[in-house]
């Protein structure tokens, strides 16, 4: 990618050869998160499910066995490939800003990291509110990127250049047309499009070499590399940074992540 073609379109390219690591990254990061949560829902047998932007299928996958066997599991993607067959679970190709979805279709909506991203996700928001059968449940899973200090570092340098890799990051989001904080308005947004019994639960992890989490933010700079040139870093402190990261004395805690359910009012 050319870095003077960074400043639009969606961060993470599903035809980019780094699209498998990031999904495996983010399985095995927030996975346990997600499904604790969905499983809250009493989503099963029966079920009809939206699973958007479901980029490797994990979680499509999950509710697609927990919903068998008269259940259904509709998994979307704008790059819908990484998407892994199974009963009861289709697959679409879809643009969840400008193609049209069925209104009240669904017991249960789901998205994970994909609103954030979108500049029009509070228009998008609305529209999946209005797939939801009436006493249905949405939960969205998102990040707030601008919270993640460093606690134990080898010197103060790598602090430093750690902090300086998290901004750059979220410069390379906003660069890009997302928020990275957008996860700590969810709730508040989900309450404006209708939803009641909205319910946000902030959850933070602790991060050492080999982490899941640090795994994926090691995946970012190379993943990311153009956008993260272009929000003013060098190869060199890529290259730092991520020996920072794999340094066992290092210590920092994740992003805050919010998972937030709501109801459609029945």
């Amino acid at each position: 990618m050319d870095v003077t073609d960074v400043s639009t379109a969606y961060a993470f390219d599903n035809d980019s050869g780094h699209a498998v690591e990031q999904h495996r990254c983010l399985s095995a990061a927030y996975d346990p998160v997600t499904f604790t949560r969905l499983a809250g829902t009493g989503v099963g047998a029966g079920w009809s499910c939206l699973e958007v932007g479901a980029g490797g299928s994990g979680v499509a996958q999950w509710l697609a066995a927990r919903v068998a066997p008269t259940g259904t599991v509709l998994a979307t993607d704008i790059k819908p490939h990484h998407i892994a067959s199974a009963p009861g679970l289709t697959v679409l190709q879809h643009d969840v800003v400008h193609d049209p979805l069925p209104h009240a279709e669904f017991d249960l909506v789901h998205a994970r990291l994909v609103l954030q991203h979108l500049p029009e996700r509070e228009a998008v928001l609305r529209k999946l509110v209005r797939t939801l059968k009436p006493g249905g449940w949405m939960q969205i899973d998102e990040f707030d990127i601008s919270y993640g200090p460093v606690l134990l570092a080898p010197d103060v340098r790598a602090a430093n250049l750690y902090a300086t890799f998290l901004a750059a990051k979220e410069k390379a989001f906003s660069m890009a047309g997302g928020n990275g904080t957008w996860g700590r308005r969810a709730a508040a947004s989900m309450v404006a499009a209708g939803l009641v019994d909205v319910d946000p639960v902030p959850a933070v992890f602790p991060w050492r070499a080999g982490s899941p989490g640090l795994e994926l933010l090691i995946h970012h700079t190379h993943h990311l590399r153009d956008r993260l040139i272009a929000a003013g870093m060098t190869d060199g402190e890529l290259a730092e940074v991520r020996a920072v990261m794999r340094d066992p004395g290092f210590r920092a805690s994740s992003c805050v992540v919010y998972s937030v359910q709501g109801r459609r009012p029945a």
